[in-house]
């Protein structure tokens, strides 16, 4: 995924609309929340076997896919805004998730790394 590329796309898309006046990092993360609550919706009822099988579920996928779009788009604005080098930030977390959970410790486990 070229995040630049994306966020160029999406700035582009607001500016055409004069929507860039209300993509505000507070506007962003709400946004950003509603829009995963609308992931977790379509999850909601679901046991685990059925939530499992969305990637058979032809139908559930077409709305996951829709869902997770609208997640990445809103998470691209806001770190855009925020000023936030995204690519650089995802790097340096699994760097530092490495450090707390080490593969010695935690494999097999899903226990948070306070745990242990």
């Amino acid at each position: 995924m070229d995040t630049k590329c994306l966020q160029a796309m999406l700035q582009e898309f607001a500016d055409v609309r004069d929507w860039d006046k209300f993509h505000n990092p507070k506007n962003l993360a709400i946004a950003l929340a509603v829009e995963v609550g609308e992931v977790l919706e379509l999850f909601q009822w679901l046991s685990e076997a059925d939530a499992a099988d969305v990637r058979i579920n032809e139908q559930l996928k077409a709305r996951v896919s829709e869902e997770l779009a609208d997640v990445a788009i809103y998470l691209l604005r806001l770190a855009d805004k925020s000023g936030v080098d995204l690519d650089a930030a995802i790097a340096e977390k699994i760097l530092s998730n490495g450090k707390k959970y080490p593969v010695d410790r935690v494999f097999g486990s899903a226990k948070k790394y306070t745990e242990y």
